[in-house]
């Protein structure tokens, strides 16, 4: 049976990465997709950072169903193993913690993008990958683009030798999490599909 200790686990601008294949994407992404789809069509959902997409409103994807809900299982178990590691780069025992999670839909059709930002008030944010969308580009897709939250290292470490930025290629089953504090941004998708996409923050109890 697949385990998170398979998943990889990248160093990045000293801030953690964990991305993990989940197994079962086949049976979930199915349903996931549907119930996203239908739930965009009845609902007008959120502006956020999205722009041109649909964003539904945060929760805990009571309209997905029990897919849904398991999917919500496994992003406990992605900020469990992500703390697990990082408490054990300390020399830390691992703890158990006790998360705040909200979680929501994206569905961006061709042109659609969201703009760069971060994600205040929690501990480790992530998506997971329903359907990239038919991407016109299959080397890269619409990748998600993480930037070096320190600016100043950005711009004097080594330019452009030391990277400053990183892609993510969407696919599905994927799924990442990453520091809350990291700046993020998706590019305009190009494809023959909308892509789908859940995006989740997780807040440790009692903050920070």
């Amino acid at each position: 049976m697949a385990t998170l200790a398979d998943a990889k686990y990248t160093g990045l601008f000293a801030s953690p990465l964990l991305a993990y294949q989940w197994p079962e994407a086949g049976e979930m992404n199915g349903p996931l997709c549907a119930s996203i789809v239908a739930q965009a069509a009845r609902d007008p959902g959120d502006v956020k950072t999205n722009v041109g997409g649909w964003h539904s409103e945060a929760g805990r994807l009571e309209f997905c169903g029990d897919a849904g809900k398991r999917l919500i299982r496994h992003m406990y178990e992605m900020a469990d193993e992500m703390t697990r590691r990082v408490l054990a780069e300390y020399d830390q025992p691992p703890r158990q913690m006790r998360w705040t999670l909200h979680a929501w839909a994206n569905l961006n059709p061709p042109g659609a993008f969201n703009r760069v930002h971060t994600h205040p008030g929690s501990t480790w944010s992530g998506t997971y990958y329903v359907d990239p969308g038919d991407p016109t580009d299959d080397d890269e897709g619409t990748p998600i683009h993480l930037f070096d939250p320190c600016q100043g290292r950005a711009n004097t470490l080594l330019p452009p030798l030391v990277p400053s930025s990183y892609l993510i290629r969407p696919e599905p089953g994927l799924m990442i999490l990453f520091p809350s504090y990291l700046p993020h941004m998706v590019f305009a998708h190009r494809g023959n599909r909308p892509r789908i996409s859940v995006a989740f923050n997780l807040r440790k109890e009692p903050y920070p």
